[in-house]
This record gives structure tokens, sequence and C-alpha cells, in this order.
């Protein structure tokens, strides 16, 4: 069984990629809807670590981008 612990990181790491999916890898525009700093998106990103091919819906988009 899982900790509440571990259930919460799953959780946390499970939005986050939503909403760089939302918002096609535009990590301050994931952290505004998320209600979180551009500068905490990029810290769990790295803890989750959270690859640009787990957010990216189209071949388009190379990396995530800080615009």
């Amino acid at each position: 069984m899982e900790s509440l612990k571990e259930k919460v990181r799953g959780l946390e790491r499970e939005e986050i990629i939503n909403a760089l999916k939302e918002c096609n890898g535009v990590m301050s525009r994931a952290a505004r809807k998320l209600g979180i700093t551009e500068r905490m998106i990029g810290y769990k990103v790295k803890k989750y670590n959270i690859r640009k091919e787990e957010v990216i819906q189209s071949s388009h988009l190379s990396s995530f981008s800080h615009t």
C-alpha cells in the first residue's frame, strides 16, 4: 500500500504534467495555471524527473519553454 506522502507526490507530478500538456510545455503558463511560481515549477519538474517526452503532444515543440 502506498503511503499518503507517495500518493500526494504522484498526484502532484500528474497535475504538473497535465498543466504542461495543456500549456504546450510553456512552464510559465503552466505555473500560473497551477498557482505556483516559475521557480517552483522548475524545481518540481527536476524533483519529479518530468521529461519533455512526457509532456510534448506534438512534434514541433522540442523543449520546455519559459515564456
